[in-house]
């Protein structure tokens, strides 16, 4: 069965399967494993140019697994060897070059990067090319490209660059950690460092969960994952696996949907705060709007400081479908909340690790939030959320949302916040197109996950937003 949506995926998840394997056994330390020979045997290479280098970059792809560069705080990281095989970005001349009179090209060229051969044909000097784009808006064949490399591309916040000597490098001060580099790399030569050795460590010193109870918190997203199986199953997996207990984030979720909805119409103008990612796009590149961005944390933070107040003792594990979660945990006002992230891919990795093969579980209960905690997975949840938020607490506030599905629409949609030019109270912001379901560390993408979790909070349709957090009390 198909499990993940690429082979880039795929291998990923076989260097953490072994790196998980060998952890549940107690077979392997943090500075040197043999699992590269394990997973590349042959005298033959299978996807690089030569079996040496192949194993070095396997080599590499385990250190990630076992949580990679330790000073490095963001969870993105480059295998530099694996990010060779893209071609140098830039401009170039194509064959569509006429060798026109005009010379356009070259009268726009500030640098005098732009030359021509004795058929009169342009090339450009790449010595002397600043990369500024002026030949290619001006040449009226469209003879002149700009051959990004795919990272460059999908990094909305500009934080992937290229060098002078063509080495691709991440400014982590404008890094948002999305993953959308990660997961549209071609050669997986973008990768986001493993927690599953903290998680597996907190599983086996719990002993039977006599010292601690260990709980795995999953993000709503996860109805749209696993699709082989049930989400009870997926559930009764995680019990198996060593869990105590398994809760929905969508619980904080409607906690969020609560605290925001009054928030909002205290104030008047508000910008979400669930996507940790948006978040830090916002104070990156609009500090002057930060200042509007709601002071209730993400719903994972929120249903955490809840479960620690009730048993400080307690482990708690976030499994979903973000990158950017592994960064939030970490940060200083949250310490001590979340005790580890892991993906769904990681997850997969997991239950393989161990032979749990969930399809074959019974199902156990997944029963904490309401229909609108569990749709804040999709984009367009949290804002109807908010608005059901406000009608059970009667508060008389028109909430009018603009759905920002994406780091390009999030850009729009605060450009004309900051020309006072948006017609909405409320900014919903999700960095990944679909919201979480598009998630870099989700096994599968695409249309059909939205109305997996619109199912999946079908199921809770009988409860209110106030009902689902009776439990906590």
């Amino acid at each position: 069965m198909k499990k993940f949506d690429t082979k880039v995926q795929h291998l990923k998840y076989k260097v953490l399967r072994e790196v998980a394997t060998e952890a549940w056994e107690d077979r392997i330390a943090y500075t040197s494993v043999d699992i590269p020979h394990k997973l590349a045997p042959g005298k033959k290479p299978t996807i690089s140019c030569c079996v040496y280098k192949e194993r070095a970059i396997l080599s590499k792809r385990v250190k990630l697994a076992l949580g990679g560069n330790r000073e490095n705080k963001k969870p993105i990281e480059i295998i530099d060897i694996a990010c060779d095989e893209c071609p140098s970005a830039g401009y170039e001349i194509t064959s569509a070059c006429r060798g026109c009179l005009a010379n356009h090209c070259e009268d726009v060229c500030k640098v005098g990067a732009i030359y021509f051969d004795v058929h009169h044909v342009a090339h450009i000097d790449k010595s002397k090319c600043v990369e500024c784009g002026r030949c290619a808006k001006v040449c009226p064949y469209y003879a002149i490209i700009n051959r990004m490399r795919p990272c460059q591309v999908v990094c909305k916040a500009k934080a992937v660059g290229i060098t002078e000597s063509k080495e691709l490098f991440i400014d982590y001060d404008k890094c948002i950690s999305c993953g959308a580099c990660v997961y549209q790399c071609p050669f997986g030569a973008i990768c986001d460092k493993s927690y599953i050795l903290n998680v597996i460590d907190l599983i086996k010193t719990s002993d039977g969960n006599s010292s601690y109870k260990v709980y795995a918190m999953v993000a709503p997203s996860i109805a749209s994952q696993f699709t082989y199986a049930k989400i009870g199953q997926v559930v009764s997996g995680l019990k198996e696996m060593g869990f105590y207990g398994v809760i929905e984030a969508a619980l904080g979720a409607d906690m969020v949907a609560l605290n925001e909805s009054r928030e909002l119409a205290e104030k008047g103008f508000l910008i979400s705060s669930c996507c940790p990612s948006f978040v830090d796009y916002v104070k990156n590149f609009f500090p002057d709007l930060k200042q509007h961005i709601s002071h209730n944390p993400s719903p994972m933070i929120t249903l955490a400081k809840v479960m620690k107040d009730k048993d400080p003792d307690c482990k708690i594990v976030f499994i979903g479908p973000c990158t950017a979660k592994k960064d939030e945990y970490k940060k200083p006002e949250y310490k001590g909340l979340i005790d580890s992230v892991i993906t769904f891919e990681e997850l997969q990795a997991l239950f393989d690790s161990l032979n749990i093969e969930i399809c074959d579980l019974k199902e156990d209960t997944l029963d904490d939030a309401s229909f609108y905690g569990r749709i804040f997975a999709r984009s367009g949840g949290l804002s109807q959320a908010v608005e059901q938020a406000l009608k059970e607490q009667n508060i008389d506030f028109n909430v009018n949302p603009i759905v920002c599905n994406g780091i390009d629409e999030c850009k729009m949609a605060l450009l004309r916040k900051s020309k006072n030019a948006l017609d909405a109270n409320f900014i919903e912001g999700m960095a990944c197109v679909n919201g979480c379901i598009g998630g870099a560390g989700c096994l599968t993408h695409g249309e059909q996950n939205k109305k997996q979790i619109d199912d999946h909070g079908e199921k809770a349709k009988d409860k209110t937003i106030l009902s689902s957090l009776e439990n906590l009390k």
